[in-house]
Parts: structure tokens; sequence; C-alpha cells
């Protein structure tokens, strides 16, 4: 573990009485992530590759016992509603860039495939075109039985919006399940006109 720049900063007498706001859990620092932290900005970077985030100016980093802790610099309702949400954020920084990230879909119905094109996704969903999927940096896809979509990268959030994303081009339909979904997804069948006539 490498801190490199500043770790807190000083507002008034915000230091002296910062020790009593820091919150419960800390961040634990693997061995292998390197963390620099320079006022409100923050870089993660391990064995998976490198992060970067902003923090907003009501919220405070600090480093020390191997460990990060997240605190408020001043009582608001904005530092409140970001003090756990910047604390969960930095988290999954770590854990990105340490174990990273993955998100599975599964594709349901007859004639509906994916395979993958050089880093590309491309879909096939019943629609007169094929769909095709570009991951942006630090995102990898990969494709099993053509039926099978594996999203992979250390943003959390961005591993997620792809796989939303993939999944909003042919979300399930809800009389046979039709569609993309997330791998374990409970789709809520409904009863067709037919079904309602027995």
């Amino acid at each position: 573990m490498v801190l490199v720049g500043k770790y807190y900063v000083i507002f008034g007498n915000y230091y002296r009485g910062n020790m009593s706001r820091i919150g419960k859990k800390n961040i634990t620092i693997p061995k292998e992530v390197e963390v620099t932290i320079n006022s409100q900005e923050i870089i993660v970077k391990g064995p998976k590759g490198t992060l970067t985030k902003n923090i907003d100016q009501t919220i405070a980093l600090d480093y020390y016992n191997n460990s990060i802790y997240v605190s408020k610099k001043i009582e608001t309702k904005k530092s409140n509603q970001l003090y756990g949400l910047t604390r969960t954020i930095v988290s999954n920084m770590i854990d990105g860039v340490s174990k990273g990230f993955e998100k599975s879909l599964e594709i349901q119905g007859v004639g509906y495939r994916s395979q993958i094109d050089g880093k590309n996704l491309l879909l096939s969903l019943g629609y007169s075109h094929v769909v095709k999927i570009e991951p942006p940096e630090g995102i990898s896809i990969s494709v099993e039985n053509n039926t099978n979509i594996n999203i992979k990268g250390i943003d959390k959030e961005i591993v997620g919006q792809i796989a939303a994303k993939i999944r909003s081009i042919r979300s399930p339909e809800p009389y046979k399940g039709k569609g993309v979904r997330y791998k374990g997804e409970y789709v809520q069948r409904k009863v067709g006109k037919a079904g309602k006539g027995k």
C-alpha cells in the first residue's frame, strides 16, 4: 500500500474534530493495491487496472493503519447523502482494480443468438438487423454457446450500465419469457388470451 500526496485537507478547525466524525466501517487496502489521494481526487491502481474519481468537497478521505476512512467535513443534507455513497464508491474501486467485476446475461428465444466479432458483441434478437455493441475501454465481453453473455471490467458502474443496455435491446417479454435477462433473473409470466379462455 502506497499513499501519495495529501490525504486530508484542513478547513479551519476541521481536522481537530474530524476523527469524531469518521465512519465506523473502514476500507482495508490489499497489499497489491496502490492508492493516491490528492485533495478531492483518488486514484486506485491494482493488477486489473487503474481508476480515478473526484470526491465531493463535503467529504474527506483519511488514511491510517493501512485503511481508508470516509468522513464528513461538515454536517449538511448533502454530506449526509454522499457519506455512505462515497464509501461504497471507494470500496468498489479497490475491489475493481484488485478482483474486477462481472455481470452475466442469458438469451432465451428460438433464433435469438449472440456472437463476438473482434471486441464487439453482435446480437440477433428478432429484428431485421443485427445489433452491434462496442464495449468502452476497460470492458470486455465474451459469449458462451451463443446464448450466455459475460461482461467484465474494473468499474462496477460501467459493467452494470453495459449489461443494462444489452438487456434493454430485447428485454424479456412476459408471455413466453423470450429476450435477454440477467443470469438468475426471475421473469413474472402473464397468461395469454388463449390461456385465459381455457
